[in-house]
């Protein structure tokens, strides 16, 4: 099963300084079908502002994983870590038993970003944040992952959730496959272009929700950035 979510369908909220859409509730945005998707609670495209930013609040038991598109965030928080991670790298925060941290657009350019959240497997555990750069022009052929919490992938950025995410950077005409486990779901936004899953069009910022489908063919219909979470 294949369920396209239009980018314009998806919620919708403009503070200025942030130009945020929601593929799932989040905020003032509530849409009882649109919860979240297995353990994927939270995906929202971000445009954030040249010069300005989230100012420190906190988090606990969620982890979130920020895959920076356009321009770069910067993050910093009460356990001392500060970073900049820019577009093609992905950043993983860990929330655990509690975290405060800010993240700010300190770029002369707007910065675009995805940010996406993922309920663990387990809660009580100390928090951490880890980033990791990951070239757009090295990632290779097809699918490579990011961040895990699955065995087997020890080598992306670690999460404490059953997920996996993955991306794709293809030029027109390319394909790439993904399979899921039976029993998993996936959901997949383009981050730019416009692709084919499995014979369904679907254009940059769309999401598209799937469950029961073994194997994923993705074809670009134009140069394509493809971001896939795979859930349990």
């Amino acid at each position: 099963m294949l369920q396209l979510r239009p980018f314009d369908s998806l919620g919708h909220a403009n503070h200025g300084w942030l130009d945020a859409h929601h593929h799932f509730s989040f905020a003032e945005y509530r849409d009882p079908a649109r919860m979240g998707w297995g353990n994927l609670r939270v995906w929202n495209d971000d445009l954030i502002a040249a010069g300005s930013g989230f100012p420190p609040h906190p988090h606990r038991d969620m982890e979130i994983i920020t895959y920076v598109r356009e321009g770069a965030i910067t993050h910093q928080d009460n356990l001392g870590n500060k970073g900049r991670t820019e577009a093609g790298d992905v950043q993983v925060m860990s929330a655990g038993t509690g975290i405060t941290h800010s993240e700010y657009n300190l770029e002369a350019v707007d910065t675009r970003i995805f940010q996406i959240w993922i309920i663990p497997h387990q809660t009580g555990d100390a928090p951490y944040w880890g980033t990791r750069p990951f070239p757009k022009g090295e990632r290779g052929e097809g699918f490579v992952t990011l961040a895990s919490g699955r065995e087997g992938d020890e080598d992306s950025l670690r999460i404490r959730g059953d997920a996996r995410l993955v991306a794709a950077t293809l030029r027109a005409g390319e394909t790439a496959e993904y399979r899921l486990d039976a029993g998993r779901r996936g959901y997949l936004v383009p981050a730019k272009g416009v692709v084919e899953v499995n014979g369904v069009h679907v254009g940059a910022r769309d999401g598209l929700a799937i469950e029961q489908e073994e194997v994923l063919t993705v074809r670009a219909v134009e140069d394509s950035e493809v971001v896939l979470v795979d859930v349990a």
